[in-house]
């Protein structure tokens, strides 16, 4: 099963420069871990110490926030496209 999992430019530099990357798991956090096997130095920029989602990454599953979904167990079916997108804070 192949999930396309496409990289916010911040991580391209830990997957050689590419901004999709095809990646096998049948759940998001089985994904995770399996990016983090491909491309270390990514789980830690999506998990915080307990594995969980950070609060300022968003991953969505076609389209759908995983967080209104159930998380890390969200399953994955072959040809999802996941997307990884972190928050962006500012204001005056």
């Amino acid at each position: 099963m192949s999930i396309t999992v496409r990289i916010p430019t911040p991580l391209r530099k830990l997957t050689g420069g590419a901004d999709e990357v095809a990646i096998d798991g049948a759940t998001v956090g089985e994904l995770i871990d399996n990016l983090e096997a491909a491309h270390p130095g990514l789980k830690e920029r999506l998990c915080d110490e307990a594995g969980e989602i950070r609060r300022f990454v968003n991953v969505y599953v076609n389209d759908e926030d995983v967080r209104f979904l159930d998380g890390r167990n969200t399953a994955l079916k072959d040809g999802d496209e996941v997307s990884i997108v972190p928050a962006i804070a500012g204001g005056c």
